[in-house]
């Protein structure tokens, strides 16, 4: 009888446990750590798509750009550096810097679609074209909105050195 009682008190306690660790809902399961406890995003926030246009992104799309950004640029981009040159990171610094200016959604989209020098001046094969057919419009939209929160919450994210 004692070792049926003590069953059942064990098997309750590990069901309430589980149910303890495990997320409130779905939603919340779809954020990124990352994404949560660096840059403070567990709710839609507001970013600029253009001079004149911001977009709401949530937590969830900018968790999807972190995962774009993990298994497409990261070998290159470490922590928003730039490995093969240094002196043009992710920083926003730097994205304000480039020409056309690449700190909105839709100037980091252009650049990712069709890679140029920083001065604008010619394509660049030094970061690879994005086309629809590797990321649809949305995807690359939630990677620019990853990098530019980044660059904009992130502590030492695109620093020269490392």
């Amino acid at each position: 009888m004692t070792y049926r009682l003590f069953g059942c008190l064990f098997f309750s306690l590990i069901v309430c446990l589980g149910v303890l660790l495990l997320p409130s809902t779905p939603a919340q399961a779809a954020i990124d750590s990352y994404v949560a406890r660096y840059l403070h995003v567990t709710e839609p926030i507001d970013l600029e798509v253009s001079d004149r246009e911001t977009r709401s992104f949530s937590p969830e799309e900018i968790s999807q750009g972190k995962q774009s950004f993990s298994q497409s640029c990261q070998t290159c981009h470490v922590g928003g550096s730039t490995i093969s040159f240094p002196e043009v990171s992710l920083s926003l610094e730097k994205l304000k810097g480039a020409m056309p200016s690449r700190d909105k959604i839709n100037g980091l989209v252009a650049y990712m679609r069709k890679p140029m020098t920083y001065d604008g001046s010619e394509e660049t094969y030094w970061c690879r074209e994005v086309p629809e057919s590797w990321l649809t419009q949305a995807q690359v939209e939630n990677l620019a909105a990853f990098i530019l929160t980044a660059a904009k919450k992130a502590p030492g994210w695109g620093t020269e050195t490392f």
